[in-house]
């Protein structure tokens, strides 16, 4: 569950069985949802008439197909809250749309609608803050809070669609928090988000980011969901990864890229590789010769056709950590490199460039603000 106290307060079991149900309303399943209301005297086709409300956006006590008193008993049930939008900014350059959300008991997150020519996409968040440590992160600055239920990430691609107004079209989990270290409440979620009954985007309209966390990864390729992984790199050797990436140091780059190449064999996926680019530490034109000797001798193995991408991404310029991209041709000569030895590599286009879009910027700089001001 969640170490949340004021949602763990809304836990409620079903009197006949016993059973314990999720304590917020949108991490529940359909299925759940039915048995709920059944276990509150509701007839169990009310499930049909509530769910796909929810997934828009709606609470209980706005909809006009059931009465106020089903609408309180849900209330007296389960937690009933949507995000709420603290902060929106918009992009001028390409409309890109950043939200500080908040939650029930005060926490704020960050969720990003991304317009593209192939449709909309939303960045969701896993967790309120993060453990991971990387070194280039707005995100885990102040480490992690807590993580997130399955309805708190459902949550943010319900309010990203509700206040735009734009269709959702694709997810993806880069928000702040590490999925893999959420793992129950993200593969939860990958349900709800997949459910034909509320917002049902496809598996393969959904890609995943891990700084390489190998026990997630391969329970995650058991699952058989086939979504794209995206796989945190950022270096070519243990060393300098294990300096800027502490995860390194539980699983080295060996594991993390057979653990690649095994949910490549069991769901046939392409895996991305992110490589964010340091200056004066991983972006020379030897480090990408390394790279591509790298993933090589790694994925492609008696000469087969592993597909392997590697998306370009210069650092942010953070304030906190010093941490600045490289220049425009250092990129490009990086990018060459990979190409003639058989690496696809493109560079990541900034998005929101005017509203500072990356993740963790706006979560920072409001927590700083509410320091200030409790001071």
């Amino acid at each position: 569950m969640t170490n949340n106290p004021e949602i763990e307060a809304k836990n409620i079991k079903d009197a006949v069985s016993g059973r314990q149900f999720p304590s917020d309303i949108l991490s529940l399943t359909f299925d759940e949802l039915t048995d709920l209301l059944t276990s509150l005297g509701e007839p169990k086709y009310r499930a049909g008439q509530i769910f796909p409300q929810l997934h828009r956006g709606i609470t209980p006590d706005k909809m006009t197909n059931i009465s106020g008193s089903t609408a309180e008993k849900l209330k007296s049930a389960v937690l009933c809250h949507f995000p709420s939008v603290e902060k929106k900014l918009v992009s001028a350059v390409d409309g890109t749309i950043k939200y500080l959300l908040g939650l029930a008991d005060g926490n704020c997150i960050e969720t990003v609608l991304m317009k593209y020519k192939h449709g909309n996409t939303v960045c969701v968040s896993s967790q309120v803050g993060c453990r991971m440590g990387c070194a280039f992160c707005a995100s885990t600055i102040g480490g992690k809070i807590r993580d997130l239920t399955a309805g708190e990430i459902l949550g943010q691609v319900i309010t990203a669609a509700a206040d735009s107004g734009e269709r959702v079209d694709n997810i993806v989990m880069m928000g702040i928090g590490e999925p893999l270290d959420n793992y129950d409440n993200v593969v939860r979620f990958l349900r709800l988000v997949n459910d034909p009954h509320g917002i049902c985007i496809g598996y393969r309209h959904i890609s995943l980011s891990t700084c390489g966390h190998v026990d997630g990864i391969r329970r995650l390729a058991a699952e058989g969901f086939p979504i794209t992984l995206s796989l945190s790199l950022h270096a070519h050797d243990d060393e300098t990864r294990s300096r800027i990436m502490p995860v390194n140091r539980r699983w080295g780059i060996n594991e993390v890229l057979a653990a690649c190449r095994d949910y490549w064999e069991k769901n046939g996926r392409r895996i991305s590789f992110e490589y964010t680019l340091i200056n004066g530490q991983n972006c020379t034109r030897h480090d990408a010769v390394l790279l591509a000797q790298k993933l090589n001798s790694a994925l492609r193995r008696n000469g087969d056709s592993f597909p392997i991408h590697v998306n370009l991404i210069p650092v942010n310029a953070v304030k906190e950590t010093g941490l600045m991209p490289p220049s425009g041709d250092d990129i490009e000569d990086f990018r060459r490199e990979l190409e003639r030895r058989g690496i696809r590599a493109t560079v990541r286009r900034r998005l929101g460039p005017d509203i500072n879009a990356s993740c963790g910027q706006l979560r920072r700089r409001h927590t700083v603000e509410e320091t200030k001001k409790a001071d």
